[in-house]
C-alpha cells in the first residue's frame, strides 16, 4: 500500500489525531491572542501576549512540519464513503490549504518580527535567530501579509469546524468521529 491508503479502517491513527488536536488548540489560541495583542495597553500584558503568540506560532510550525511528514509517510484512512465527489475535492483543497498556511504563516510572522527588530523568545527557553535585518518598510509589508494569512486561516478553521459539525449533527456520518476517537460508531 502507498501513503494515503487505508491503514486503520476504524479511523485516523493516534499520532495523526494527537498532532491534529495539538495544532487545533494552538491555532484556536493564536487567533484571539493575535487579535488582542495590539489592543491591550503596552507593558507586561502586551509583552506576554506577544511572547505567547510567537511561541505558539513556532510550536504550530514545528508540529505542522511533523504532521506533514507523518502524513506523507503514513498510510491514511480512505475518505468516508458517504462523501460526494465535490465534498472529497473540497476536503482535499481545505486540508492542502491548511498544511500550506500552517507552515507559511509562522514563517511570515518570524520574518516580519525579524524585520521589525524584535526577538522571538520561545516560551522563554531560547530565542530564534532573526531571518532579516531590521527594516521598518519590510516589517510593515510582512505584518500585513501575516494579517491576511491569519484571517484566511481563521476562515478555513470556520469552514472546517462547520463541515465537521454538519457531518456529525446533520449527516450523522463518521467523518467527525474518525478524528475524535479514531473509530467509527
Amino acid at each position: 500500500m502507498t501513503a494515503g491508503t487505508l491503514s486503520n479502517p476504524q479511523g485516523y491513527p493516534f499520532v495523526a489525531r494527537l498532532l491534529h488536536w495539538s495544532i487545533a488548540v494552538c491555532v484556536l489560541s493564536l487567533i484571539p491572542a493575535g487579535l488582542l495583542m495590539n489592543h491591550v495597553p503596552s507593558g507586561e500584558p502586551q509583552n506576554t501576549l506577544y511572547t505567547v503568540h510567537r511561541s505558539l506560532g513556532v510550536l504550530v510550525l514545528v508540529l505542522s512540519v511533523i504532521r506533514l511528514g507523518y502524513r506523507l509517510t503514513t498510510r491514511w484512512p480512505k475518505p468516508e464513503t458517504s462523501l460526494t465527489s465535490w465534498q472529497r475535492r473540497a476536503s482535499a483543497t481545505v486540508h492542502s490549504l491548511f498544511y500550506g498556511l500552517l507552515i507559511i504563516q509562522p514563517l511570515v510572522g518570524w520574518y516580519a518580527t525579524s524585520a521589525y527588530g524584535a526577538a522571538i523568545s520561545v516560551f522563554g527557553l531560547f530565542d530564534l535567530p532573526p531571518l532579516s535585518a531590521k527594516n521598518a518598510v519590510a516589517a510593515d509589508l510582512w505584518f500585513n501579509a501575516h494579517d491576511v494569512l491569519g484571517f484566511s486561516l481563521a476562515g478555513l478553521v470556520v469552514m472546517h469546524v462547520g463541515a465537521a459539525l454538519y457531518h456529525h449533527h446533520l449527516r450523522r456520518d463518521d467523518v467527525h468521529i474518525r478524528m475524535l476517537a479514531g473509530r467509527r460508531h
